[in-house]
C-alpha cells in the first residue's frame, strides 16, 4: 500500500463522511462490495452483520446518516497493510473505532467496521 494514496484516500474518506455526502462516500467502494458491521445488524432489518453490493451499502449507510444527524469522524491513527488500510478514528459519539478496508485498485472491495468494546 502507498502511504500518499493511503492518506489521500483516508482524508478524502473523512471529509466525504463528515460532509454527509452519500455519494462520495460510495465512490471508493467496488459495486461487489462486501462490508461487516455490528451497527449493520442493530440497522438492517434481518440483516446477519454483512453487507453486499453497493445498492445495500447505500441503504444501511442512508438510514444510518438519517439516524445520526450529528455524524463525524476525527482520524486518529492510520495503518498500511498489503492491500489494506486501516482508519482508526473517533465517532461523534467519541467511540473508537476501526475501518479495515481492503483494496483492488483504487477502489474498496472489502471492508469491515470495528468498534471497541462492541
Amino acid at each position: 500500500m502507498d502511504s500518499a494514496f493511503a492518506r489521500q484516500f483516508a482524508s478524502d474518506w473523512r471529509d466525504a463522511w463528515n460532509a454527509h455526502d452519500l455519494d462520495a462516500i460510495l465512490s471508493h467502494f467496488a459495486d461487489a462490495i462486501v462490508f461487516t458491521s455490528p451497527m449493520a445488524q442493530r440497522i438492517v432489518g434481518g440483516s446477519d452483520g454483512v453487507i453486499r453490493g453497493v445498492a445495500e451499502l447505500r441503504g444501511y449507510w442512508s438510514e444510518g446518516l438519517r439516524r445520526n444527524p450529528d455524524l463525524h469522524f476525527e482520524i486518529e491513527n492510520l495503518y498500511l497493510g498489503v492491500d489494506t488500510i486501516v482508519i482508526n478514528y473517533r465517532n461523534h459519539s467519541g467511540g473508537l473505532v476501526n475501518e479495515v478496508l481492503t483494496f483492488d485498485g483504487p477502489q474498496v472491495i472489502e471492508g469491515h467496521a470495528t468498534y471497541l468494546g462492541a
